[in-house]
């Protein structure tokens, strides 16, 4: 499974600061942090939902979601340039399985 972390930046953090953070938390850290890469992400349209409960249960929201695009003539656009993601709202380790809040987003693209 390939997966990739992505932290929002504020709008006003520019490649220049974030390469001075790299170099700042390598020097501190003394870990390499070479990986970690300024990306800029242009999601488009997508369809996305709310999945209130244990991730094991995710596969019913998005079956949920898929209908509903399906519905209104959309079809999923998940590729090697537009991603499946998630947004954790919930902290699993202080939170309970049935109340954990997890953002689902699919890319999507007319018929």
């Amino acid at each position: 499974m390939n997966f990739i972390s992505i932290i929002r930046l504020p709008d006003f953090v520019t490649k220049k600061d974030f390469d001075w953070a790299i170099e700042e938390a390598t020097k501190k850290k003394k870990q390499d942090f070479s990986k970690v890469e300024f990306l800029t992400y242009d999601e488009g349209i997508c369809v996305q939902c709310i999945h209130v409960g244990s991730y094991d249960n995710e596969p019913a929201t998005v079956e949920l979601m898929h209908k509903y695009m399906e519905e209104n003539g959309y079809v999923l656009d998940i590729t090697d340039k537009r991603f499946h993601h998630e947004i954790y709202l919930s902290d699993p380790r202080k939170c309970n399985e049935n109340k954990l809040k997890t953002v689902i987003r699919h890319p999507i693209k007319k018929k």
